[in-house]
């Protein structure tokens, strides 16, 4: 068994190495969308928006988190100019949320791929970056699966 309080991560769990990993990357990633008054949070709606409109119930079912917490998020996203919420004409009682000029340019020029790559592969050289991204998207495709609404 390994001690659980070693500060050697040779000697860490698979789960606590990669909590590690992503809070140091949501961290940074905080930092960079910050230039445009964005977050983890937020960034997301709007790269989903930039397909099209959507419900706030639509995007909280994307985004896995739930009606009042996107409610939250939709209106710092509509506070910054980055979206605007109208009726939503398939039913009065749901609000449709719309990217607005600004916010379509904000998310391409946060989307930037280099940034992102460059927080998240720190220290890995390219072969490591390649295999790393190789189960990065399969662990993904393996949860998609796994999720309740996938099987419908």
């Amino acid at each position: 068994m390994t001690d659980p309080t070693s500060d050697e991560p040779a000697d860490w769990p698979t789960g606590r190495l990669l909590f590690t990993v992503v809070r140091r990357i949501e961290h940074e990633w905080n930092e960079h969308l910050a230039g445009w008054e964005l977050n983890h949070a937020g960034f997301p709606v709007l790269l989903h928006l930039m397909g099209g409109p959507h419900t706030q119930r639509e995007l909280a079912a994307v985004s896995g988190v739930t009606e009042q917490t996107m409610s939250k998020v939709v209106a710092r996203l509509e506070r910054s100019g980055y979206v605007t919420r109208t009726t939503d004409p398939r039913d009065r009682r749901r609000r449709t949320v719309t990217v607005t000029g600004a916010g379509m340019a904000a998310a391409q020029e946060a989307a930037r791929r280099q940034p992102a790559e460059d927080l998240a592969l720190r220290g890995l050289d390219e072969q490591q970056a390649k295999e790393l991204r190789e189960l990065l998207v399969t662990m993904v495709r393996a949860q998609r699966t796994s999720e309740p609404d996938a099987e419908e």
